[in-house]
């Protein structure tokens, strides 16, 4: 049985708060109210409030462990940081340690290109404690250059990347500045990360939804864009950008490069800018990650003029992949065939929050600049780096075999990313039981899977999803398999339930 928070009604806020307080529910920024994010939202303080009772030997539980699979946070769940990474960072974080060279190596397996690393972004950043430049320090800026070269085979400029903290952060801005009042709109891919409606929220922009395909794998309809886009414009929304997430949260899908020409074609043809968030990057089970800056480059050799201006920003992320940093708040964006006016403005705007965390900033230097063959951590790195890749595939793929043995549910196969976006069919009784609750059904479906099993996941209705359609989104990072035979037992015995 779940329970639900009492609201108090107006009269009864009003003679709590207005006698006594500036603020109350009623007279706050309505924006910030409006917002919706449900990737932490009522489950997961119910789960959280959960995993206090068991830490406190709370027995009455039906689970004797809690499993975050609401939220990609890898370390969480058990990811092991990076050994070079943690290392480099001791040292930036204490400096002293550097004194004794000889004790690092000898006794607690520090290598040289650890200590040379750390030295190199010390002379650099000086102090980890100390202010950046506004856009990040240039050494990294250049390390992040040097790393979508490789990545692409086109330059990089190091003037037109913009260190974040996270790639969240680099959302907001680039919102910010994008969007210049309430008929300003945005595509957004549905499902969606709920980061992007709630940031539109905020700004009391417009949201304009377009589906992916599901039964495509998730692939993204240039009809179905089309469509979106002109009846907003003749809704009288200003429609600015088109955003895209590859590889997809919450769907896991990754986008071939047809699929990437058909949105910068429409980008092109429309004067959008398109706003790639590609933090999974490497979370690619199925063929290869197409960074769109690489497939807009090559498309701008291929045919004279048409993507030429072209506005393109990227975002990525030391919190996800292999690295699963998300606490450190580390990212970046580049601007590509940005107005040079405008891209001073958004340097502007960054500005007044100072500098990104310079831990973060370190961090990114190490993701996009790891040990190199021949280096003394190469071979740690790798083998850590490819045991946290193969974990993630191998538990993807169990999860996903659940799902195919589960009744009434329907799965894509993993193609990256951290999640899997299941179909759920529910009984009739069971939708009428959530109705009663006055909740959605799929809402009332993730509730009583915590309640039962302790694992939390998010409804599909968090990130939106096709009318008549029911879905909940989970992560695969918790390791092991016993997390996903609960699912599988409640699942069975919930259906049974509601026939």
């Amino acid at each position: 049985m779940t329970t639900r928070t009492t609201v108090p009604d107006a009269s009864q806020r009003a003679l709590s708060t207005a006698a006594v307080r500036c603020l109350s529910l009623d007279n706050i920024n309505s924006n910030v109210k409006a917002a919706k994010y449900a990737v932490r939202g009522e489950l997961a303080v119910k789960a959280e409030e959960y995993r206090v009772k068991l830490a406190q030997g709370d027995k009455s539980l039906p689970f004797d462990s809690v499993i975050f699979a609401n939220i990609g946070n890898p370390q969480q769940l058990d990811q092991k940081p990076i050994t070079f990474f943690r290392q480099v960072l001791s040292l930036l974080e204490n400096p002293q340690l550097l004194n004794n060279k000889d004790v690092l190596c000898t006794h607690f397996g520090y290598q040289d290109d650890v200590i040379k690393r750390a030295e190199k972004l010390l002379a650099e950043v000086q102090s980890v404690g100390a202010y950046s430049h506004s856009q990040g320090a240039p050494l990294i800026r250049e390390s992040v250059a040097k790393f979508i070269e490789e990545r692409d085979g086109f330059p990089a400029d190091p003037q037109s990347l913009y260190l974040t903290g996270g790639a969240s952060s680099g959302v907001s801005t680039l919102l910010n500045v994008i969007c210049n009042g309430p008929n300003a709109g945005v595509l957004v891919p549905i499902p969606q990360y709920p980061l992007y409606t709630a940031t539109l929220s905020l700004l009391d922009a417009q949201c304009v939804p377009y589906h992916l395909e599901e039964q495509k794998a998730w692939g993204t309809d240039v009809d179905t864009i089309k469509k979106s886009l002109e009846q907003a414009k003749a809704a009288g929304t200003d429609v600015r950008a088109i955003v895209v997430i590859n590889p997809g949260n919450p769907t896991g899908a990754s986008l071939s490069p047809a699929d990437i020409k058909s949105v910068l074609d429409i980008a092109a043809e429309e004067k959008l800018v398109v706003i790639a968030d590609e933090v999974y990057q490497t979370n690619v089970f199925i063929g290869e990650f197409t960074s769109f800056k690489k497939r807009l480059r090559e498309l701008q050799q291929e045919v004279s003029g048409k993507y030429d201006n072209v506005e393109l920003v990227s975002l990525h992320s030391i919190s996800k992949g292999m690295v699963g940093e998300c606490g450190h708040r580390g990212g970046y964006f580049e601007l590509v065939g940005f107005d040079p006016l405008v891209a001073a403005q958004v340097y502007k705007f960054i500005s007044i929050m100072l500098c990104p965390p310079v831990i973060g900033q370190c961090l990114v230097e190490l993701m996009v600049n790891p040990p190199k063959e021949g280096e003394p951590s190469y071979e740690l790195y790798q083998k850590e780096y490819n045991g946290i890749r193969e974990g993630l595939r191998q538990r993807a793929f169990a999860l996903y075999e659940a799902f195919q043995k589960m009744e009434g549910v329907e799965c894509q196969e993993p193609q990256g990313a951290m999640y899997l976006f299941p179909t759920i069919t529910l009984p009739p009784k069971a939708i009428e039981a959530a109705a009663a609750e006055n909740r959605a059904a799929d809402e009332f479906y993730c509730l009583a899977l915590l309640d039962a099993t302790g694992v939390c996941v998010v409804p599909g209705s968090g990130f939106g999803q096709k009318e008549n359609t029911l879905h909940f989104r989970t992560t695969f990072l918790a390791p092991g398999t016993d997390w996903v035979e609960r699912i599988v037992k409640f699942h069975s015995e919930f259906m049974a339930k509601y026939k």
